[in-house]
């Protein structure tokens, strides 16, 4: 179970996360396959915090992230993330690989928009932690604020553990100012339910902004975790959801 426990949140995402970072809209002037174009990003940070838990042993290691998408003109895609990974009780266990596909769009006439996709964890070199989630987002702008609203159920055993699955419930704001400063921000909570499992609380805030074809992001990082946890009350477990500060720069293509 300790196995399974330290790595019971490990991404994507995200970050992924939430409102599918690894989807970038496509330019008219790319070339078409199926009626659809490819696009993808990169990214290098200092650490990747998933729902508030580090996905890189607190930072040990590089946090890389890398994704390719295909999107139709009418809103269906498909693709995969990947990024590095580390859990010291699961030493085989250097990356996580994840395909997925959706559909994003509007309701109709509204503002309302939508996006729901399928989105499938792997982990080579090991067996058996593979699960599945569906996001399903929904947003829309208040004046100069838009909300996003994320519902994650999983769709299996959470990391194979025979019993547990998970709900998160989380809203995303942001708001991009005249001198193309973006806040944002999301504030959520993470269900976990089965046999000596436990939920927790989780939010961040940051500010990003775009120099010279890159993006450049600076958030903060926390959650409820504490030692009255079931699941990561361990000092081990709550210095891996300790409060943080990170830096990234990403580059969309």
């Amino acid at each position: 179970m300790n196995k399974v426990i330290k790595s019971a949140n490990s991404l994507v995402i995200g970050t992924m996360l939430l409102s599918a970072p690894f989807i970038v809209s496509a330019e008219q002037n790319k070339e078409k396959l199926f009626n659809g174009t490819f696009s993808g990003s990169l990214e290098i940070a200092s650490d990747y915090v998933f729902r508030g838990e580090s996905e890189v042993a607190d930072g040990n290691i590089p946090a890389v992230k890398g994704s390719l998408t295909w999107t139709h003109e009418d809103g269906i895609y498909a693709g995969v993330f990947a990024a590095t990974n580390q859990f010291e009780s699961t030493p085989d266990i250097r990356a996580v690989f994840a395909p997925y596909i959706g559909k994003f769009g509007t309701f109709g006439d509204s503002d309302i928009s939508y996006n729901a996709f399928i989105f499938h964890y792997t982990y080579p070199g090991v067996q058996d932690m593979d699960y599945t989630e569906l996001w399903m987002t929904i947003a829309k702008d208040f004046g100069p604020v838009n909300l996003k609203l994320e519902v994650t159920p999983t769709l299996n055993d959470w990391f194979g553990v025979d019993g547990w699955s998970g709900v998160n419930y989380a809203l995303h704001p942001s708001k991009t100012f005249a001198n193309g400063i973006t806040l944002s921000g999301s504030i959520g909570y993470q269900d976990l339910s089965g046999e000596n499992a436990e939920g927790w609380a989780h939010w961040n805030l940051g500010a990003s902004k775009n120099f010279y074809g890159l993006n450049i992001d600076v958030r903060y990082h926390d959650s409820s975790i504490d030692s009255s946890h079931k699941v990561y009350g361990s000092e081990q477990g709550q210095k891996i959801f300790d409060n943080r500060l990170v830096f990234s720069a990403s580059k969309s293509f």
